[in-house]
């Protein structure tokens, strides 16, 4: 779902850095009167699950895959805000140091990654959670995944690229295949969080149980999720694929770990565990930098 740099025409990603990054920087001083402390491990936590669960794919059609989003997980889990600031820290490590979306098209990505995303997904939630919660969980999964999706093509088309009437059809399949996928896991991770701790989102309230068993998860799908992962490319890859513009991606940067392998490691298997833990820190790292930022701002 990560658009690269290439795919989209410079009106469009212009405007989309221009809109996405400011609402990013509002979300942010926004977010400073409810920053905490005690909260910012768990919101690195759930960075660092989201990142690796976004490393594997899984396949959703013949020649076709998906990955989880999990902006309505952070949504419901954190609040939309949290989650935008977050999703936006996993945004720019995936193209800084991945090589996965585009630099100019990061606003894009942001936009239709994290702002849609998180926004999409926690609606349902916000309006069901009191008297249907699993289903606010997973029509929020739905949603952002369905809407990101569709934003990104939106973008293509507005880019001028031809995309033929099976294609489209096609790829909206393709992507209400990867939204239901997404609501039931926004269901699962939701529903084992709060069994581990109920009281996840509270400040010092016996989170740290359910923040060391996600980070346990995520080490093994950033370490070894490689070896499940499907190898088909995901909905966005095939859809440039089947419209030809493919070729038009480009990279302005070296990535020291494009396409989630260490650069220079021979052993295939050593190199893409050692970039997932090593992207799995980062992440963290970073998530937990901007919340102290934040809460030092505040």
């Amino acid at each position: 779902m990560h658009i690269p740099d290439g795919f989209l025409a410079t009106p469009v990603w212009a405007t989309l850095d221009v809109v996405s990054l400011p609402i990013v920087g509002w979300v942010a001083r926004r977010a400073r009167a409810d920053a905490d402390e005690s909260r910012t491990p768990l919101l690195g936590v759930l960075g660092a699950f989201v990142f690796a669960a976004q490393m594997i794919n899984f396949p959703i059609a013949p020649g076709s895959s998906a990955h989880l989003l999990g902006g309505a997980l952070l949504a419901c889990t954190v609040g939309p805000a949290a989650s935008m600031i977050v999703l936006t820290a996993v945004l720019v490590i995936q193209a800084l140091v991945f090589q996965d979306g585009g630099l100019l098209a990061l606003g894009a990505n942001i936009f239709n990654i994290a702002i849609v995303g998180s926004l999409a997904g926690y609606l349902p939630f916000w309006l069901l959670h009191r008297n249907w919660r699993s289903g606010g969980l997973f029509l929020g999964g739905m949603l952002s995944v369905f809407l990101s999706g569709v934003c990104a093509l939106t973008q293509l088309m507005l880019s001028g690229v031809g995309i033929p009437p099976t294609v489209m059809w096609g790829a909206l399949a393709m992507f209400a295949v990867s939204s239901v996928v997404e609501g039931v896991a926004t269901v699962a991770v939701v529903r084992a969080i709060d069994r581990i701790s109920p009281a996840r989102v509270q400040p010092g309230t016996g989170s740290a149980a359910a923040q060391w068993i996600l980070a346990g998860i995520a080490a093994v799908l950033a370490g070894l999720g490689f070896l499940i992962a499907s190898g088909a490319p995901d909905s966005l890859e095939a859809i440039a694929e089947r419209t030809g513009i493919a070729v038009r991606e480009t990279h302005f940067l070296p990535a020291p770990m494009a396409n989630y392998a260490v650069q220079g490691v021979e052993l295939e298997s050593v190199a893409r565990a050692s970039a997932g833990i090593m992207g799995l820190v980062l992440v963290y790292l970073a998530v937990v930098a901007v919340g102290r930022a934040l809460r030092r701002s505040a």
